[in-house]
């Protein structure tokens, strides 16, 4: 690999991705051994020169000997060019561009929601602002992707093949959640649904591989019940990161407990 001299990337230490990610870069050659700065952990001439706020959104790369710094996208084609000149010019093809930007924002808007940070109180945390259009597409793509994955398992339960139903489930717990804990949630709203929301991502991966077994009745609905109960312990782990009490568990709960009531008696 061909290094990128005299770079530094800002990255996220409390994102596991980030940390992922910039450590590949070093262990690869791609950056040097000290070209990656955690953002907590800024000295005072790197805080100067990057813009911090927008740091915080797009991660920052520092060009020391020209004094300049690039962010998001384009400090991420910038080291992976130095490398692979054809990749980088590939994905700054404008339609394929336009679409890894949209991509990166997406998951860098929503990271906190992805993978909650404990220390995201603190006031030098790499939070990334608020940003609601990609917010609701975090919501509705996790709908969309569960309601596909769960339509096709609930053949296993017994149940008929129907991607509205299982969709307009996980829409109808969003409004659930918000309409029963707006006013406790507060401020907090949006971010205990993004994470409820990889609650329901995590257990929809977790489905997955049950499409692949043969399974009977009995067998897939113990499967099913063990990924709720994998779901379950996760959303009360979320929520002491939020520092949320067993409030939103138990709607979270309830909700479910009424839907699988429902089905039962309309399949009776």
């Amino acid at each position: 690999m061909k290094t990128l001299k005299n770079h530094t990337l800002i990255y996220d230490s409390e994102c596991p991705m980030c940390n992922l990610y910039s450590k590949g870069f070093i262990a690869a050659g791609m950056l040097d051994q000290h070209g990656r700065e955690a953002f907590t952990e800024l000295s005072v001439e790197t805080e100067n020169r990057i813009d911090f706020n927008r740091a915080k959104n797009e991660i920052a790369l520092v060009n020391h000997d020209e004094n300049k710094v690039t962010y998001g996208l384009d400090s991420l084609l910038l080291i992976i060019g130095n490398s692979f000149p054809i990749l980088e010019k590939t994905a700054r093809i404008k339609p394929l561009y336009w679409f890894f930007k949209k991509l990166y924002s997406f998951v860098s808007y929503n990271r906190k929601q992805i993978i909650p940070s404990r220390n995201g109180h603190r006031a030098d945390a790499c939070n990334p602002d608020f940003n609601l259009k990609y917010r609701l597409a975090y919501l509705v793509f996790v709908a969309v992707f569960s309601g596909c994955i769960l339509s096709l398992f609930s053949e296993k339960l017994g149940l008929n093949r129907n991607f509205f139903r299982e969709a307009g489930i996980c829409t109808g717990h969003i409004l659930w959640q918000t309409v029963f804990l707006k006013v406790y949630l507060k401020e907090k709203l949006w971010d205990y649904l993004g994470n409820m929301m990889t609650v329901s991502l995590i257990g929809t991966l977790l489905l997955i591989p049950g499409l692949f077994i043969d399974l009977n009745i009995t067998a897939a609905f113990i499967y099913f019940g063990t990924v709720v109960t994998v779901m379950f312990f996760e959303h009360i782990r979320r929520g002491k990161v939020l520092g949320l009490n067993l409030l939103p568990t138990l709607s979270w709960t309830l909700f479910r407990m009424a839907v699988l009531a429902v089905l039962i008696l309309i399949n009776l």
